[in-house]
């Protein structure tokens, strides 16, 4: 069977760097640091006691005081994301078939803050069962999903995907093959994380995986930086409407870009630490080029997973420029993450819409808080650090990676009819 084009007609997002999309990309373009401390909780007793929050978020700006109790904030911030890219694309009642319009979401861990108050409000009672009747439907991460479809009357596919940081990535790709397979019309997809609670920074600090730079919070993250120290835990959603190319042409919609193709592969080496060698990082590529049917050479600009770990960073730079070969040295690399901190499960809807508007603007966000360059990288690599670029981007790779393995790509190109 011949498969279906297959198009991002909305975006919306809610950002530790902006709540609406043109928020979020002017601060991208402009270098700015989402990282500050954090106002969530008391974090003075933590190794880690900064984040990258959505900054001045209020719930009653979006829903009224009952509804807003009933919803984690995960999933407040998934409606207001998918609000905005419904809205973005135009999706007018009586334009399309609402049994023919899914909701395929991400998140890494749903809702954590929920799963926490409960479970410390019963350890500080008396032991009777004293819970939240809402506890259950607040914490399960597909209640994202179903808020999103049950607001807009959307009945087609509808699930969330779990797969750590590449959660979001992993629901792009599957609304892009339920589209260009002919099974919808139209998917809201993306991504949403709330996990700066007592329990996120706690656990992640037990890793040894956040920054611990409490001294200068702005320019904590710092991926391919010698001195890196781990990643900036991040919170906030992304959402796209990809849309049938026919379908969405015939209903007028405005195209920011086209899917092309969308790779998975898993590393089956360690439950947190990436190949030594790259080696899923290197094969998740090599996938997603051949699922797009282009060669390396085509592609301008990765927004790479780039958390600033020492590991990670080296493992994936590896791993492109086995893939890439000299090509690599015309690509632009960046890691929007040294701006927006690690959403985590929604990272990849946000680095997808920064790829996208890269794209569409011909603009590469920067890599900022490059301070010394790290021999362990070839300095030949045009990693963007900490200015913009303007160069021609006609196609764009963005790659996120998760513990347990996990690894997603996807390609979008520049819109031709």
């Amino acid at each position: 069977m011949e498969l279906k084009r297959v198009v991002v007609t909305g975006l919306g997002a809610l950002t530790p760097l902006g709540s609406t999309v043109p928020e979020y990309w002017n601060g991208l373009i402009n270098g700015v640091s989402g990282a500050a401390p954090i106002t969530r909780f008391d974090a003075s007793k933590f190794k880690t006691q900064f984040a990258c929050e959505v900054k001045g978020y209020d719930p009653e700006n979006y829903f009224d005081r009952k509804e807003a109790r009933k919803m984690d904030l995960f999933s407040q911030f998934a409606v207001v994301a998918a609000d905005q890219a419904v809205a973005d694309a135009n999706l007018v009642e009586g334009t399309y078939d609402p049994d023919r319009v899914g909701v395929i979401w991400g998140s890494g861990i749903g809702g954590l803050r929920t799963f926490q108050e409960e479970c410390v409000n019963f350890a500080n009672g008396d032991g009777t069962p004293r819970f939240n009747p809402f506890f259950i439907p607040k914490m399960i991460a597909d209640i994202s999903a179903g808020h999103i479809s049950i607001k807009h009357g959307f009945r087609g596919p509808n699930f969330v995907t779990v797969s750590a940081c590449a959660s979001a990535t992993n629901a792009i790709i599957d609304s892009f093959n339920y589209i260009r397979l002919g099974m919808a019309d139209a998917i809201v997809t993306g991504g949403s994380e709330a996990a700066v609670t007592e329990a996120g920074i706690g656990g992640f600090n037990a890793l040894k995986a956040l920054s611990e730079r409490n001294d200068s919070p702005e320019t904590a993250s710092r991926p391919f930086d010698k001195d890196r120290d781990g990643f900036v835990l991040g919170e906030g959603a992304g959402a796209l409407i990809l849309e049938e190319y026919e379908h969405a042409k015939a209903r007028g919609a405005k195209i920011y870009a086209e899917v092309i193709g969308g790779g998975m592969s898993a590393d089956a080496y360690h439950i947190t630490a990436p190949h030594p060698e790259g080696l899923g990082a290197l094969n998740v590529m090599k996938n997603v080029l051949r699922d797009a049917n282009i060669k390396p050479e085509e592609v301008d600009y990765i927004n790479v997973h780039g958390t600033s770990t020492p590991l990670g960073d080296i493992s994936e730079v590896k791993a492109i420029q086995t893939v890439f070969g000299d090509h690599a040295y015309n690509l632009n690399i960046s890691s929007t993450k040294s701006m927006t901190g690690h959403l985590l499960g929604a990272a990849g809807a946000i680095e997808a819409i920064a790829s996208i508007m890269a794209v569409r603007h011909n603009i590469v966000p920067p890599t900022i808080n490059h301070f010394t360059d790290d021999d362990s990288f070839d300095a030949r690599l045009n990693f963007t650090f900490n200015k913009a670029q303007e160069r021609e981007v006609k196609v764009a790779m963005s790659n996120t990676f998760g513990f347990g393995g996990h690894n997603t790509s996807v390609i979008f190109r520049q819109y031709n009819d």
